[in-house]
């Protein structure tokens, strides 16, 4: 069966370019010219989003938090002029999992684009079902995480990296690392990114924040013995 991709842009020529070269390699591609009516056309066969930052109306970045929010959980690729780090950071921080900045060409869309579909789907399963430490709950089946019984909304990402640092809890891993193991496959990634992404994820776990512990020069550990 063909992986269905839906193109979100403004721009109806890059939305045209797109549609046809992609179809012309085998995917079946929908378009949306804004957030808002990629929202309605989006459904569960959706393999991938290919998406605008900057739109009238809704942004991408609005559009793919709100996702992540809804515990949708489709792979996203930005594709945007905005390309200083900055950007690319508030990309990867609301749950995109590449960004390709403009202009682009169509081989490196079509690498990426490959890149993250097998990534998407060829996640090693965890052992575990579920995981309980000092009042955090972590569920690998329903990819939930809960603390003292209260859902905590996480990124894709952010669940991966505590996910990693969990399993592993005797282990330090340094950014390289966490990129190697979160980001596999996704180049231009920087190791900044994984300290946004542990701030955001610290933030979140509120008083069970100490669990993730900074070990300075080495990298980031789980610090709590699993029970």
């Amino acid at each position: 069966m063909k992986k269905k991709i839906l193109v979100v842009d403004d721009d109806r020529d890059i939305c045209e370019v797109l549609s046809f070269n992609l179809g012309h390699e085998g995917y079946d591609v929908d378009t949306a010219f804004s957030a808002e009516d990629a929202l309605k056309k989006l459904s569960s066969e959706c393999a991938l989003i290919l998406l605008d930052v900057m739109m009238g109306g809704m942004s991408g970045y609005q559009m793919a938090e709100k996702l992540r929010k809804e515990g949708n959980s489709v792979p996203i690729i930005f594709l945007t002029a905005k390309d200083t780090e900055n950007d690319m950071l508030t990309g990867f921080s609301v749950g995109a999992d590449d960004y390709i900045s403009k202009p682009f060409s169509l081989k490196e869309i079509s690498a990426r684009i490959k890149a993250v579909l097998k990534r998407s789907v060829g996640e090693a399963p965890v052992e575990k079902d579920l995981l309980n430490v000092d009042g955090l709950q972590i569920d690998f089946q329903s990819k939930e995480v809960k603390i003292n019984e209260e859902i905590i909304s996480l990124t894709k990402k952010e669940f991966e990296i505590l996910s990693l640092l969990a399993l592993h809890p005797t282990r330090v891993f340094s950014r390289q690392n966490i990129l190697n193991q979160v980001w596999k496959d996704t180049p231009y990634i920087t190791e900044r990114t994984v300290d946004v992404h542990i701030t955001r994820l610290r933030k979140k776990m509120g008083a069970k924040a100490s669990l993730i512990s900074c070990r300075a020069g080495f990298g980031y550990k789980f610090s709590e013995v699993l029970r």
